[in-house]
């Protein structure tokens, strides 16, 4: 399984935690402790906002520990609202198309989990598609395949729904084509405002997510906390979702 974090806030540089934390994400890249494998070597991600609408993105296919520009851009890009993401394959091919961030429009999208049976769905999945999103896709995966689906529905309105109704479309595929294997969804998703964590899967076994608020309203949203304070991480329950504003923090079910 993948591990990212997310960060929105009083800017900052992003090797406040991808780099330089006790359990940064380059450290979680070698030694996760959370996930069914400790290495996620295939490949890595950065998105950020700053003075567009539109996030900039880094992709690479080097594992994380491996590659040099990592380090010099966590070092220099500094970001009010940020997503960085270590890939561990869940079967697509490694390639800088298949790894997160995934960003369209002012939106983007990381996702740590799977479509049980992707194989057998994702030509049914992919029809569903509109001409627009089916030509925004440049990549292979699930996540990116998931991403672009909720584009299609409203999220402006409301981004639960919309990835809910997703969900919902997905399940509704595997039942179809008679897949026993789970679907997994812990992601992340922003508009360069807002922040929003889902943690939901269909047999009770959802990716881990946590959360950390700080005295000064920083907020981060992570697959794995990335220090040893442990009192002051909250865990995102199962089959929920949460938001993140400028002030409040909602918590939602999300059933699948």
């Amino acid at each position: 399984m993948c591990r990212w974090i997310a960060y929105k806030g009083q800017p900052i540089y992003l090797e406040n935690y991808v780099t330089k934390a006790e359990h940064s994400l380059l450290h979680q890249s070698l030694h996760a402790e959370k996930a069914k494998i400790e290495t996620n070597g295939d490949g890595f991600g950065i998105g950020w906002y700053a003075n567009r609408a539109e996030p900039g993105i880094y992709r690479e296919i080097l594992p994380a520990w491996n590659d040099c520009n990592l380090k010099s851009l966590a070092a220099q890009i500094q970001s009010p609202l940020f997503f960085a993401h270590i890939r561990a394959s869940t079967g697509t091919a490694t390639s800088r198309s298949n790894c997160h961030p995934f960003s369209h429009q002012n939106w983007m999208f990381m996702h740590n989990g799977q479509i049980g049976g992707y194989s057998k769905v994702r030509r049914l999945l992919e029809r569903q598609l509109d001409d627009t999103c089916f030509d925004a896709r440049q990549g292979t995966t699930d996540s990116e395949l998931l991403f672009l689906l909720a584009m299609q529905e409203d999220l402006k309105t409301c981004p639960v729904k919309a990835l809910q109704a997703v969900l919902e479309r997905v399940r509704a595929a595997m039942v179809d084509k008679r897949v026993d294997a789970p679907l997994r969804f812990t992601s992340c998703l922003s508009n360069g405002e807002k922040l929003f964590g889902f943690r939901c899967s269909s047999d009770n076994q959802a990716p881990s997510l946590f959360y950390r608020r700080y005295e000064n309203g920083d907020i981060i949203l992570v697959s794995e906390p990335i220090d040893r304070q442990t009192e002051c991480w909250q865990e995102v329950p199962q089959d929920h979702a949460i938001c993140f504003t400028d002030d409040t923090m909602i918590l939602r079910e999300m059933k699948l």
